[in-house]
């Protein structure tokens, strides 16, 4: 296959990580793939730990009391509500069966926050049997959970109040002001039926002063709730922390320089509809920036207007706590040559990784692991990559990604840091491919060890 050595190839590499590096030096990743005969994701919990240590970190360093949620919609393995258990931490649930599976594994029902639109009654009563906070997206939702815990709850109903986004006036999710002077009036009038603790949002996008503006905006609309005799002494933000994949140079020379011929079948994307790859502030250093803004109409930071009003932060991120706490494996099945590039199959269907909800799709370069003992010629050898289904669409990354030597059949493919959305948001048994399975591996001081998800240790 003739390729052009002069032709500019976009790369997009991930910021190094040891531990992971770490894992693919073991040869660990060539004995599962051999045992499991398709696709697996490897689970990190050590960096689970960290970057929860630094969210709690960022708020401990600027002296505000506030609680952090993993939001479990990111990823669905049970070693990260494992780890929020060992750590005290909450879950951000939106669902009976994800309530379920927090409680079981050992989340206390007063570290859970309930999310998510028009909560069936079923719902609601689970949450308000075991304690949970409740985000409250609409009245006739607060007419049911008042109804619920009027008739037979032994608890109050713990609540928030979501708002909808003044800068995001179409969005499905939350309350105008209208809207949520009329629920602070009904919970005044269900008394201790229940008990109001504050407001929430969830903003759309990752930049960090429009967050900081309505938090300041509900810490305002929380002292007015107390005016009216309700406690009102949290405010939620909700998720939307950037992870930071790669360096500012790689992002913008990248956007700079791929188009639609570097794509497989002509492919174009719009460079909005991609994943901001590269922040400038992400994880808990955007948290960070978050607390040292000032509010819209405010003089002072968000973290003193906290502390000044006696209001906690809540926080869900979910990204951003699985920031390089896993990767996704492929084995190559089939290559085929293509003008210029070459034409991957790998075993399993691209939703795996779940950017194609977006119409978009994963950039991060996946690295190239030989099984063989006889190494092939170092090069430039252009690759897309699609999956082993009947669909024309079905494509793991149609970008043409210059690899450094000829990819074989029987090579790996790691995608790196797929914990936060990548691994299971979008997963099929399509074709009655089997889903693939979640490895936890833990570090020691000779290789790494491993076990299954959902098998914890004895």
């Amino acid at each position: 296959m003739a390729v052009n050595p002069a032709t500019a190839w976009p790369t997009l590499p991930v910021r190094p990580d040891p531990a992971t590096d770490a894992v693919l030096a073991s040869g660990l990743i060539e004995e599962l793939s051999y045992a499991f005969g398709g696709p697996f994701h490897i689970l990190l919990p050590d960096a689970f730990d960290t970057n929860l240590g630094a969210m709690r970190a960022a708020l401990d360093e600027a002296g505000v009391d506030g609680f952090v949620y993993y939001a479990k919609k990111a990823n669905k393995a049970a070693l990260w509500v494992e780890r929020c258990a060992v750590h005290g931490a909450g879950v951000d649930v939106a669902s009976a069966g994800e309530l379920r599976e927090a409680l079981g594994h050992g989340v206390r029902g007063e570290h859970l926050v309930v999310t998510g639109p028009a909560k069936g009654r079923d719902l609601l009563l689970l949450a308000l049997r075991h304690g949970a906070l409740i985000a409250v997206d609409a009245l006739d939702e607060l007419d049911t959970l008042i109804t619920t815990a009027l008739t037979g709850t032994v608890r109050p109903a713990r609540l928030l109040l979501r708002c909808l986004p003044p800068t995001q006036p179409h969005s499905r999710f939350g309350m105008h002001d209208a809207e949520l002077s009329t629920a602070m009036a009904r919970c005044v009038q269900a008394g201790d039926a229940v008990r109001m603790e504050g407001f929430s949002f969830h903003l759309s996008g990752y930049a960090v002063q429009p967050r900081t503006d309505l938090a300041g905006h509900l810490v305002d609309l929380c002292l007015k709730a107390r005016a009216r005799g309700l406690k009102a002494g949290c405010v939620s933000i909700g998720g939307g922390l950037a992870v930071s994949y790669t360096d500012a140079d790689s992002w913008h020379t990248f956007l700079d320089e791929q188009n639609s011929n570097h794509y497989h079948a002509g492919k174009s994307f719009r460079t909005g509809d991609f994943y901001p790859y590269h922040s400038p502030a992400a994880g808990a250093d955007a948290l960070r920036a978050l607390l040292a803004a000032h509010p819209e109409g405010h003089g002072r930071s968000l973290a003193t207007l906290l502390k000044d009003s006696g209001v906690a932060l809540l926080l869900e991120p979910g990204r951003a706590l699985l920031d390089r706490a896993g990767a996704t494996v492929f084995r190559i099945q089939g290559v085929k040559d293509r003008d210029g590039y070459q034409l991957l199959t790998v075993e399993g269907t691209s939703l795996s990784l779940s950017e194609q909800w977006f119409n978009s799709e994963y950039l991060p370069d996946p690295y190239l692991f030989s099984q063989s003992a006889d190494t092939p010629a170092s090069g430039t050898w252009p690759a897309s990559i699609g999956a082993a289904t009947c669909l024309e669409t079905d494509m793991l990354t149609w970008r043409k990604v210059p690899f450094r030597r000829r990819p074989r059949i029987g090579d790996l493919l790691v995608y790196p840091n797929t914990a936060g959305y990548q691994m299971d948001s979008n997963e099929s048994p399509f074709h009655d491919l089997p889903l693939p399975p979640k490895v936890v591996v833990e570090s020691t001081s000779r290789r790494p060890r491993w076990r299954l998800d959902r098998h914890p240790p004895s």
